[in-house]
């Protein structure tokens, strides 16, 4: 077995009086699509964004491709990293996010461009030809000249992923990425992420598209209040359930 290219060790979160993350621990191999399901408020999307140091846990660490992501070892204790290094470190995740977050001054082309120069410091010789490459991955190389207001959601989502995949990340992070998008525009986006999954992409996806979990997923992961309820196999995890919590929760979703 590989090393693993996510490591999330007893990690916790609270805000306030309210406990959102409650020591989990997980391990994605390379390669290996993840997908967090569970109901709402269950901590999927704050551990994404505690991945990547979006949001900070109170406790416990994660580490991508073997490096601890937002701090440093100095002897016994963690030192909180520089944002500029956590930026770095960024630049090795990306992140999809429900909301596409496309900037809508800049075209489609210019919006997948900006990352990898802004962020990477690439040339522009580089990077357009990068960016419009990736539009023809998925699918949108004649809208390079567009602005996101003429793109339909599945349109601006899928630009989001390309934006995403021009940092050559080692690992993708979807959160929700089709909950936004009328129905008749899901399977456009789950299309992309289907043929990104084939292509071996490390990912780790929140979704509640049980078609998409159940075709695409190597471990699908049941959270609820905060925890790691049970995880394994598509077939076992949706099929047959090993905790009650989750029968609940797949009865009511499927």
């Amino acid at each position: 077995m590989s090393d693993p290219m996510v490591e999330i060790v007893d990690v916790h979160k609270s805000y306030g009086s309210g406990t959102v993350l409650d020591g989990v621990d997980l391990i994605v191999h390379p390669g290996e699509v993840t997908v967090l399901i569970g109901p709402s408020g269950a901590g999927k999307s704050t551990l994404l964004r505690v991945i990547n140091h979006l949001e900070k846990a109170d406790r416990g660490v994660v580490l991508v491709g073997g490096e601890l992501i937002g701090y440093r070892r100095v002897g016994k204790h963690l030192r909180e990293l520089r944002e500029r290094e956590v930026l770095r470190q960024r630049t090795g995740i990306g992140f999809v996010f429900q909301d596409f977050n496309l900037f809508a001054n800049l075209t489609v082309l210019e919006n997948v461009a900006e990352a990898p120069r802004s962020a990477q410091g690439r040339p522009a010789s580089e990077v357009y030809p990068l960016a419009r490459r990736l539009l023809e991955r998925v699918g949108l190389a004649d809208k390079a000249d567009a602005h996101p207001r003429r793109l339909s959601g599945g349109q601006q989502q899928r630009v989001a992923i390309a934006r995403a995949l021009a940092l050559e990340p080692k690992l993708l992070l979807f959160d929700e990425p089709t909950s936004a998008l009328d129905p008749e525009l899901v399977g456009e986006v789950l299309d992309v992420m289907k043929s990104l999954a084939a292509a071996g992409t490390t990912m780790i996806v929140v979704t509640h598209e049980m078609g998409f979990a159940r075709e695409v997923a190597d471990k699908v992961v049941f959270m609820a209040d905060g925890r790691i309820v049970e995880q394994g196999l598509p077939s076992q995890v949706l099929r047959n359930p090993a905790h009650e919590r989750t029968r609940a929760f797949l009865a009511k979703i499927l």
